[in-house]
């Protein structure tokens, strides 16, 4: 029995990097977004001392506290900081930048690195496994704020949170089009074939805290019955 233990450690241990730090209790909420261009620490802590801020490319928010971009760089990292992030997936193989690391141990920001290779079609290899222990990362809010990249925000980042949009009952056609907003002349069959197929159901047991989970658990019950749940944020629960 404890050599089984040991075995499924090792094995986790391979399939995400985590970088751990000194947490500071400086998060702010994001809601503060809303009023971004307008508030004091705007006009007085810009990147360049001109009172603006830059997202990551491709950047968007998800769900309440949960965020996507394409790898940040030093000229967003004020910018990040207005999310008050607890944490960040990064989905690429390659070490993490250094000036990267830095900026995240001077905000306490724990990073969990999933390394999924980038392929093109037709040898395209999302390793599944990878995919559900992010999702286990993504689940739990004590993670949040938490910021999901790879390289551009595109493929592996789609996957991710198409997968997660699976958990949130989504229909497959409200799911393939936000993917393909993101990924544009990019897309790619393959990633929409996996978020088609991958088996969200050892997941379900899973607490979802927060905004669309909370409306979908009033639609769906118990997330049992995936014929009885209805619509969430407006998307419709048709299977296509």
């Amino acid at each position: 029995m404890k050599f089984e233990e040991q075995s499924l450690k090792q094995q986790s241990e391979q399939i995400c990097k985590t970088v751990e730090v000194d947490v500071i209790d400086h998060h702010r909420t994001a809601s503060s977004l809303v009023e971004l261009e307008a508030s004091e620490d705007c006009e007085r802590d810009g990147p360049d001392g001109d009172g603006l801020y830059i997202p990551p490319l491709n950047f968007s928010m998800v769900d309440n506290g949960i965020f996507r971009s394409d790898f940040p760089n030093s000229a967003n990292f004020s910018f990040l900081q207005t999310l008050g992030l607890r944490s960040i997936i990064c989905l690429c193989p390659e070490p993490y930048p250094e000036h990267n690391m830095e900026f995240l141990k001077s905000n306490g920001i724990r990073l969990y690195q999933f390394g999924i290779e980038s392929y093109k079609e037709p040898f395209v290899n999302i390793p599944d496994d990878m995919i559900r222990e992010a999702l286990k990362v993504v689940l739990d809010d004590r993670n949040h704020p938490i910021l999901i990249h790879c390289k551009r925000g595109k493929h592996r980042t789609g996957c991710l949170v198409g997968c997660l949009r699976k958990l949130q009952r989504w229909c497959l056609t409200s799911v393939f089009d936000e993917y393909q907003r993101f990924a544009a002349a990019k897309a790619r069959i393959s990633d929409q074939r996996f978020m088609e197929l991958f088996d969200i159901s050892d997941l379900r047991h899973l607490p979802m805290s927060f905004a669309c989970s909370k409306s979908c658990m009033i639609i769906s019950g118990s997330f049992q019955d995936e014929e009885a749940a209805g619509s969430v944020s407006g998307k419709s629960s048709t299977t296509t």
